[in-house]
């Protein structure tokens, strides 16, 4: 994910795919980085997440649990959205995208569009 880390995208992606609040302990144990990581290195990237907004926590106990603030594809869209704004150039951003676009992704959002506009005219 953009604006992430490689370590915070893994941890980021553990927790996408778990689907429920995890203790650091848990994040660690599910963790597959290829490196024998600390307890203290996953706590301190949790605790950097939640700063960011990455992720919401609860304290039970003496621990935490944390979860993703929003889904995988909502932290893609705005993804999306931060290089659109960072491009100096949205619009020919978006057309290059257009013109690269699939079939599928093309279908996708000739069907999101529609949509887009009657919400806006709410």
């Amino acid at each position: 994910m953009h604006g992430l880390g490689e370590l915070e995208a893994a941890v980021m992606n553990v927790l996408w795919q778990e689907q429920q609040p995890l203790k650091v302990r848990e994040v660690l144990d599910l963790l597959e980085t290829g490196k024998k990581l600390a307890y203290t290195t996953v706590m301190t990237v949790l605790d950097n997440l939640h700063r960011k907004g990455w992720v919401t926590r609860e304290l039970e106990g003496k621990a935490y649990r944390y979860e993703p603030a929003l889904s995988r594809a909502e932290a893609a869209a705005r993804t999306v959205r931060d290089v659109l704004a960072s491009s100096g150039d949205p619009e020919a951003v978006l057309m290059h995208f257009a013109q690269s676009a699939t079939e599928r992704e093309s279908e996708l959002l000739r069907q999101a569009l529609p949509r887009k506009k009657r919400s806006s005219a709410s």
